[in-house]
C-alpha cells in the first residue's frame, strides 16, 4: 500500500469526516482516476511525433500510453476522422496515489516562480483539472533525449459532488493551492 494511500486512510478521513459531517464513510469524497493528456496536432504531418510523445507520457506515468484518434474531421487543421492526433493515459489505484505523490511534491515545487496552482479550475462536481506548459519538469524525462517541448493536461477526478469538498480533499492530501 502506498503511503499517501496510508496517509488518507489516517489522517485525511478523520478530518473530513469531523468538517463536512458525514454519517457513513461511503459519503466520504476520494481519489477515482487520473487521466493525464498530451495533444500533439504536428502528428498529422510527421507521425514520429506522436511516438515520441508516447513514449515519454508512458514513462511519466509508468503505465502505457494509449493513441487518441480524431472524433470529427476538420478540413482547416487538415485532420480526418480516425486520425491519431495525441495520447492518453488513465491511473487508478496504487499507481494514481504514486503519480499524485509525485506530482505534488516533486514537480510542482521545480516550476519556477511557483506561488501554488490556481483553485479555480474545478468543473462543478469536485473533479479538477491543470495543465504544465512542458513534460520535463518531470524526473523521468530527460532533456536531451526529447525531441520538442510539449505540454500536458492532468485531469483529477474524485467522488467528491460539489467542488468545495474536493478542494479540500485535494488541499488535505497536499496539493498546493493558491491564496
Amino acid at each position: 500500500m502506498s503511503t499517501l494511500k496510508e496517509f488518507y486512510t489516517g489522517e485525511v478521513v478523520p478530518e473530513l469526516q469531523k468538517q463536512f459531517g458525514y454519517k457513513s464513510s461511503m459519503q466520504l469524497p476520494k481519489l477515482r482516476h487520473i487521466t493525464l493528456n498530451m495533444g500533439v496536432g504536428e502528428a498529422v504531418q510527421t507521425p514520429k511525433l506522436l511516438e515520441n510523445a508516447t513514449e515519454e507520457l508512458s514513462l511519466i506515468a509508468g503505465q502505457r500510453a494509449v493513441i487518441t484518434r480524431a472524433k470529427k474531421s476538420i478540413a482547416n487543421f487538415k485532420i480526418r476522422d480516425g486520425m491519431p492526433i495525441g495520447c492518453k493515459v488513465t491511473l487508478r489505484r496504487n499507481h494514481m496515489y504514486e503519480f499524485y505523490n509525485k506530482l505534488v511534491n516533486v514537480v510542482l515545487p521545480q516550476l519556477r516562480d511557483f506561488r501554488g496552482i490556481s483553485p479555480n479550475s474545478f468543473d462543478g462536481r469536485g473533479n479538477y483539472s491543470l495543465g504544465l506548459q512542458e513534460q520535463v519538469i518531470f524526473p523521468e524525462i530527460s532533456y536531451d533525449k526529447i525531441s520538442e517541448v510539449r505540454g500536458l493536461n492532468i485531469s483529477i477526478v474524485t467522488t467528491a459532488t460539489t467542488d468545495e469538498e474536493g478542494r479540500e480533499l485535494l488541499k488535505l492530501m497536499g496539493m498546493p493551492f493558491r491564496n
